[in-house]
């Protein structure tokens, strides 16, 4: 059964999109446990408080072709703003679009010394095909401070070269922003999000 890989991101959004974000993360669980899936969240570089900027989501199960369906696109929330009580605009809205993992021989070259693993119990949507073993890897690397974990394979080896893969996209991702914004003055994320054509919308 193969994942799907969903980044969620803020663009360049004020703070309150990333609160959006974080809203949008616990939507998206919330349903894949409704829908018997398996979701495993990689936020981006230096969240804080009020959450992170962007995060990859990926979805394990039968329902993970639907549920991505569903989200990729403009997601509206509205809300007023906790962090500005006095600001009238209430309407946020954040990005959500595949990311295609790179090939093998066209993907950003990492150090092996910038990256730190660890491996931990697998857990799939559970029953017969859930994963007991200590196969699941974690990874950080160290310069950007990213966490990826991948859990989708039974053997460590495998999930070790995922995990790697998922971090080349999230950093081929960040440094198509920073070239985009050096030459257009914004992010590549951010010109993405069409605002008035959302495919979802939510209230807080």
């Amino acid at each position: 059964m193969s994942a799907i890989d969903l980044l969620v991101t803020s663009g360049n959004g004020p703070v309150e999109c990333r609160i959006a974000v974080s809203a949008l993360l616990r939507i998206l669980e919330d349903e894949g446990k409704q829908q018997g899936c398996s979701l495993h969240v990689n936020l981006g570089p230096m969240p804080d408080h009020h959450g992170a900027k962007s995060a990859i989501v990926t979805i394990e199960g039968d329902a993970a072709e639907r549920i991505a369906t569903g989200y990729c696109g403009t997601i509206r929330f509205t809300f007023k703003s906790a962090v500005r009580p006095g600001h009238k605009r209430q309407n946020w809205y954040v990005a959500v679009r595949r990311i295609d993992l790179p090939p093998k021989g066209n993907a950003v070259t990492i150090n092996p010394a910038d990256l730190q693993f660890e491996t931990l119990r697998a857990g799939g949507p559970g029953g017969q095909h859930q994963n007991t073993t200590d196969s699941a890897v974690r990874v950080l690397h160290r310069p950007s401070g990213l966490v990826v974990t991948a859990r989708d394979e039974r053997s460590q080896h495998r999930n070790k070269a995922l995990a790697i893969r998922r971090l080349q996209a999230m950093l081929q991702d960040i440094e198509a922003e920073k070239q985009e914004a050096a030459k257009a003055g914004r992010f590549i994320a951010n010109r993405t999000i069409e605002r008035g054509n959302e495919v979802k919308a939510f209230r807080l």
